[in-house]
């Protein structure tokens, strides 16, 4: 609410807008640097990715690897890589969450997000 009923001062406005913008920066710039990691088989084969999604580490246990089934060992990996991912979103939106609410939530009237 705006005492009195008048316009919103638009200097805070703006100062209130570049916080969460430079809040954003800041948790996308922690998200880039935090890994995150994935399993498959039962520990088999294991990936390491950014909190941005991006793949780091990928770490398969002989025992996962058979020269006549390369199949099996190609679907482990995938399913690695797919569960840090998931662990990444999760994080993201550990992260982000919080920032994407107060831009949706209305939190500066008057502007698009």
């Amino acid at each position: 609410m705006i005492p009195g009923g008048g316009q919103p001062n638009m200097q805070q406005l703006l100062q209130q807008a570049q916080k969460m913008q430079q809040d954003l920066a800041k948790a996308q710039e922690e998200l880039a640097r935090t890994e995150v990691d994935g399993q498959a088989g039962g520990g088999l084969v294991k990936a390491t990715v950014t909190g941005a999604g991006e793949l780091r580490g990928l770490q398969i246990d002989p025992k996962a690897v058979d020269p006549e089934d390369t199949e099996t060992l190609a679907d482990l990996i995938v399913a690695a890589v797919h569960a840090a991912n998931e662990n990444a979103q999760a994080l993201q939106q550990q992260k982000l969450g919080p920032l994407a609410q107060g831009l949706g939530g209305g939190g500066i009237p008057g502007l698009p997000f």
